[in-house]
């Protein structure tokens, strides 16, 4: 009995020993299937205004059209013939009123300068290309570029008149 005593005391103080005043090891915490969302970090916007919203009346673009002249009343006459030609070249992808595949010319000369908005009739790849607006309203139309219809300036000037009826 005796010698059962001093076995489980040894036994007791050994158990004792090795629990206590030992550093814990930090345990690996166990996931059981649950994956960690990643945080996403978008870069801040320049505008919170979209560019086919965003006034910029110092730009001329790239392109033939330096400088445009415009009377204080509308020409009619070349309005109604701006008005055949954009029913004709551009309504394919824009509407008056509203977006489509491109932005409406409505309200088009308030944003932008005429020599801009000739540029962009008459030189939409340089444009698109080299000239920032037109970059970003590119983007904000899903990359949809304008087609280059070929107009002769005439035709790009009569346009511009008709726009100023909108």
């Amino acid at each position: 009995m005796n010698t059962t005593l001093k076995l489980m005391t040894v036994l007791f103080v050994t158990l004792l020993l090795s629990c206590g005043s030992k550093e814990e090891k930090k345990k690996e915490k166990i996931s059981y299937g649950k994956k960690e969302v990643p945080v996403k970090v978008q870069a801040p916007k320049k505008s919170a205004t979209p560019p086919s919203k965003r006034i910029d009346l110092t730009n001329k673009g790239l392109g033939p059209i330096k400088s445009v002249t415009q009377r204080a009343e509308v020409d009619q006459k070349m309005a109604t013939h701006g008005a055949d030609v954009y029913k004709k070249m551009c309504t394919a992808c824009h509407r008056v009123d509203k977006k489509f595949i491109g932005p409406s010319p409505k309200g088009i000369l308030d944003r932008r300068t005429p020599e801009w908005v000739m540029n962009m009739i008459l030189n939409p790849d340089e444009m698109v290309k080299n000239d920032p607006l037109a970059k970003e309203l590119l983007m904000e139309f899903n990359g949809s570029p304008m087609a280059n219809q070929n107009l002769s300036e005439e035709d790009a000037r009569a346009v511009l008149e008709y726009f100023r009826t909108l």
